[in-house]
This record gives C-alpha cells, structure tokens and sequence, in this order.
C-alpha cells in the first residue's frame, strides 16, 4: 500500500497524541513544576537555615534591638524606636514583633522535620545531626514561649491543616524543652561528629562542643524556672552540674560567627538601616557610677567617629530616658552599633560564669560565688574588647579616633577587686545580676537574656536594677499579627495588647 504525505502527517499525529497520553500523568503533571524549589531537602540542609535563622532573626534581630531599649541598654530615639522608648503603641502593637513570631514558627516547623528525618523510622534515620536538631529546637521553642507565654505549640509546628491551633500553657511547653534537652545530650554523646562539616555555621561538625552548649542551655533555662522549683538546692546544683560540663573558655561559646561582607551583624544591620537608638544615659550614668574602666570604650560621637575616652567630654550628649527629642546621629552612640562583624551569641561563656555565681550564691556558698563572679567579670571584660575591635574594623564607618587601650584580664581584675567586691559583700545577689547586666550589654544579642533576668528577679522580689524609664515596663512581647488575625484562639488572647503591661508569663509568677 502507498502511504501519501496526507496520510503520513495523520499516522504522525496519532503517535504523536499516543506518546502525549501515555506520559500525560508522569510529564504533565510537572508542567507547572519549579525544579529548583525541591520538595524533600536533607537534614543537613535544613540545620543550616535553622542556625542562621535562630541567630539573626529569633534573638539577634528584632527581638533584641526592642529589647535592647526595654532593659536600657540603649534608647530609642526615632521612628518605632522611640515609641517602643516612649511605650507609645509598639510595646502592645501585634505587628512589632510579627516578623519574629512567624520566623520563629517557620524555624521550629523546619527543625522538626529535620529532627523526624533522623529518628528511628526517618529517612535519615541514624544521622548524628539529630542532637543538634534537638538542641536547636529546644532553643526555639524557648525563646517563643520566654517572649510570648502561652502561645500555639503541640498542634502549630507540623506542616498539618490547622488554621486555628489551641494555645499550650507555658508549663507544659517547658516539659517539652526539657524533654529535648535531654534527648539531645543522649544524641550528642552517641558520636563526636555530626556529618555536618561546613554545613555547621556554628561547631563545624563538632558534637563535643555541641553538647557542651546543651549542658549550658539546660543551666539557662533551669534558672529560669527559679521561681516556680518546688526543690530550689536541687535545681541549683542541677545547674552546677549542666556548667561544669560545659564550656570551658569563650572559644567554645555557642556562637554565630558569620558575618562579613554582606552578611551584617543584625544589630549593626538595623541600626545602619534606620539609625533609631542612642546611647542609653542610664548605662552611662551606672557605669560612672562604678568607675568602670569601660567608660572610655564604649560611647561614640556618631558624626565625627570619635570614641570619647573619659565621661567628661563635654561632647557627650546623651538623650533622656524615656522621652528624648526625635532625631537621628545627634546622640552619642554606644559603639555596639558599629560592631559590623561582632558574632550572636546563642549561650556565651561569661553566661554560664554568672549562672554558675548565681548558683553558688544560692546554695549559701558565697565565697566560690564571689570567685565565680570575678572570672565572669573578667570573661565580660574580654567579650566587650571583642565588640569594640569589630567595631573599630568595620569597613561602614570608616575609622574611628580612639585615645584609649584595651583593658586588659590584669586590669579586670583589678577593677573587680577595688570596686566591685565591696559591693558583692554587701549585696551579693543584687551585684551578681547587674554585672551580668552590664556584661550583656554589647552587639551580641544579649538583651534578650537580660529581659529574662529583669523579669524573673522581679518575680521573686528583687527589684535590683534601677531602671530609669518611668514609662510601663513591658512584661512580655505581644502575639504576632499574623495569627491575631487568622487565629481565634490568639484573637482572644491579645484583645487590645494591654496585657503585655499587667501579665507575667508563668515562669515569672504570671498564669498564662
């Protein structure tokens, strides 16, 4: 038979159309799909993101520059800065920390997956990253509950179809953190390396040191249920314990350590961004008070780039707590702002220093307590050096003139033993916690820890830090707007915002 060309074109088509049907559900399907966005991603992977963004958005970020200006580190002069200063709207606003709340969320919803990758039954199951998955998790749902109390937790966090999850009491969601603590020293233990490599913004690959940090997060947020123990010489020497395996120098601190290039420190990041804080007057005035030997290490004239070597440089032009003028680089700065690649630190070593102090002293033994509060003085002294070279390195400012020199351990030292141990005799609990709130004044995102402190001294009636804002103080970070909106469980819980003036979190005496 002779097959014309009409013919051929229609035998053509019709295996054309066969080919098209027969692959239509393996090819057409994927039409749409964009290869690049992967649907399964590996463990380590993930762990990256979740490091990153546990650094620079849960604590290093937002969080720790309103912060900053609630426990007065610094001040806020512009813009929402100066409201959140004044206690006008940001305070109580459920869009202030909105990006926080969700990134947190997205944050534990990723470590959960990566955490049921390499469990038993996952598909990575065996994977020695899962200790740090543990840790970083523990770490998350920490910091979420720390700032906003009760909040969504059990059914909120597993990809699942639940506009509407129900809000978990925060005594419950603590069960859990320590629940994964402890599951991560287990994991942690089980291998030296956790197959991460470069994937590790952190350790490197290192679960040593991995543990390390999980025995110091479990000190942390032992502490924090101070208030609430049933059994107080117990959980302190728990918290003795958790130290002593710990870190053992500041090069083993659990930090991020990423920044250069365009990669910014975030507090360098927002304050270059919106230049809203200033020096805070009332650090300045307390410091001057001690004779601090930081006075001539920390302040800046933001135009000029000078760092004023003494508190009597009549060029010092400090804002007024609580209601300063708005204006932006007319105040003296603290020179935190510049510290362009100063790292984040998740839990430092001077921390467990004052953890440990703390410890001692409340288990009456005030002598090692006042021994553990100089070397957390000195390791305080030691990371301020640290802020101070970043900032003197950073590449946006361009130089600074700077008459003074490093203080050095000898000259900590003896500042701790002409000025600071008088008062430690006379009130040692009160001059553990305003060292350590001193020591956590910086570019490392140390506010955030501070906050906690302030709120649980308060808790348990000691009310040792003086702060000079005569506005409300905040008691915890309002729910995201995200949720106020979409959820009806958080709608009711926000009502207008004012709760945040009025409500303690549970650990803090509070009921929600």
């Amino acid at each position: 038979m002779k097959i014309n060309n009409i013919t051929k074109v229609l035998l053509s088509t019709a295996i054309l159309c066969a080919t098209f049907v027969s692959c239509s559900e393996d090819t057409m399907d994927r039409l749409n799909e964009n290869t690049s966005n992967p649907k399964d991603v590996l463990a380590k992977y993930i762990l990256t993101e979740v490091m990153t963004s546990t650094g620079f958005s849960s604590i290093g970020g937002d969080m720790n520059t309103y912060l900053s200006l609630y426990v007065e580190h610094e001040t806020g002069v512009h813009n929402q800065f100066i409201n959140a200063e004044r206690r006008r709207n940001e305070p109580s606003n459920a869009a202030t920390f909105n990006n926080v709340w969700g990134s947190i969320y997205t944050t534990l919803k990723d470590v959960k997956i990566a955490i049921d990758k390499c469990s038993t039954g996952g598909s990575e199951e065996g994977n020695p990253a899962l200790g740090v998955a543990q840790f970083l998790a523990a770490y998350n749902l920490a910091v979420l509950t720390d700032m906003y109390g009760d909040v969504p937790w059990k059914e909120a966090c597993d990809y699942k179809v639940n506009m509407a999850p129900p809000i978990d009491k925060q005594e419950v969601i603590y069960q859990d953190i320590m629940a994964y603590l402890d599951a991560a020293i287990t994991s942690l233990q089980s291998s030296s390396s956790n197959g991460l490599g470069g994937q590790d913004f952190i350790y490197g690959g290192d679960n040593t040191k991995w543990l390390k940090a999980t025995y110091a997060l479990k000190a942390r947020l032992t502490m924090h249920l101070l208030h609430r123990s049933s059994n107080v010489q117990a959980d302190m020497q728990t918290v003795l314990d958790c130290v002593s395996k710990s870190f053992t120098s500041a090069g083993e601190q659990c930090s991020l350590s990423i920044y250069g290039g365009s990669q910014l420190n975030p507090m360098f990041a927002t304050f270059w961004a919106r230049f809203g804080i200033s020096a805070s007057k009332s650090m300045f005035d307390r410091i001057v008070e001690y004779g601090d030997p930081r006075i001539g290490r920390c302040f800046m004239e933001p135009g000029a780039q000078v760092i004023f070597a003494s508190a009597d440089d009549d060029r010092i032009d400090l804002p007024p707590t609580g209601n300063p003028i708005q204006q932006q680089l007319v105040y003296t700065n603290s020179i935190f702002v510049a510290a362009q690649t100063a790292p984040t630190h998740l839990i430092s070593y001077h921390e467990i220093l004052f953890l440990k102090a703390e410890a001692l002293f409340h288990l009456n033994r005030k002598d090692e307590a006042k021994a553990a509060l100089k070397e957390a003085v000195i390791a305080g002294f030691a990371n301020l050096e640290m802020n101070v070279s970043d900032a003197l390195s950073s590449d946006y400012w361009g130089g600074f003139d700077v008459e003074t020199s490093a203080v050095t351990t000898e000259e900590a030292g003896a500042y701790f033993d002409s000025s600071i141990a008088p008062k430690f005799d006379a009130s040692p609990l009160k001059e553990i916690m305003i060292q350590k709130y001193i020591a956590f004044w910086g570019a490392n995102g140390e506010s955030v820890e501070t906050f906690n402190d302030i709120r649980r001294m308060k808790a348990m009636g000691n009310d040792f830090y003086g702060l000079k804002n005569s506005n409300p103080f905040p008691l915890r970070t309002p729910y995201g707007n995200s949720d106020v909106t979409a959820n009806p469980n958080i709608e009711e819980a926000y009502g207008k915002g004012d709760y945040v003036y009025s409500e303690n979190v549970w650990w803090a005496g509070g009921s929600r």
